[in-house]
């Protein structure tokens, strides 16, 4: 048995495995990271100094309890406050700039469910589900970055704690 582990065949069958775990831990790791940080925005928006002055999720994520979508807030929407309301802050003179050129603000997603699965935040706002549960406590965050991975377990696991429970196990629920 020891000359089998003292051979060089057998030594570099060892180095290869260990290199391929490596590697395939350090992809692993890699792909983790890139699908929980946060993406770029085109303007650094404080969702905590929103919170600290009382703003609702929904008044700016106006369609969250009537349609599927939350809505992303226009810069008319944002505009409407910040005419006002701290007009020499560099993020709100770039805002300013979005108004002046009659552009939107190009936001980028933080959460990517494939095109198969629908979530309708209405129906999930109305039964009472409050945007933290699944958005996290993103009035206490300095850049907004995603803190679930939803996917299907996550999902299932919520659906399984509802008290309609078995009527929610059903795919056509989530998938079209």
């Amino acid at each position: 048995m020891r000359s089998v582990i003292r051979s060089p065949f057998f030594r570099r069958v060892f180095i290869a495995v260990v290199v391929t775990v490596l590697v395939l831990a350090a992809a692993a790791a890699s792909y983790i990271s890139r699908t929980q940080a946060a993406p770029q925005q085109p303007i650094p928006f404080p969702h905590a100094l929103m919170v600290q002055a009382g703003v609702q999720c929904t008044f700016c994520h106006t369609t969250a309890t009537e349609s599927p979508s939350p809505g992303m807030p226009s810069v008319e929407k944002c505009m409407g406050c910040h005419k006002m309301i701290a007009t020499t802050q560099p993020a709100i003179i770039q805002l300013a700039a979005y108004w002046q050129n009659k552009q939107p603000i190009q936001w980028a997603r933080i959460y990517q469910l494939p095109r198969f699965v629908q979530f309708p935040h209405d129906v999930h706002v109305n039964a009472g589900l409050n945007c933290e549960r699944c958005h996290g406590d993103v009035g206490h965050m300095t850049v907004t970055h995603q803190v679930n991975n939803m996917n299907m377990g996550w999902c299932l696991a919520c659906h399984e704690q509802q008290p309609n429970a078995k009527q929610l196990m059903d795919c056509v629920i989530c998938h079209h």
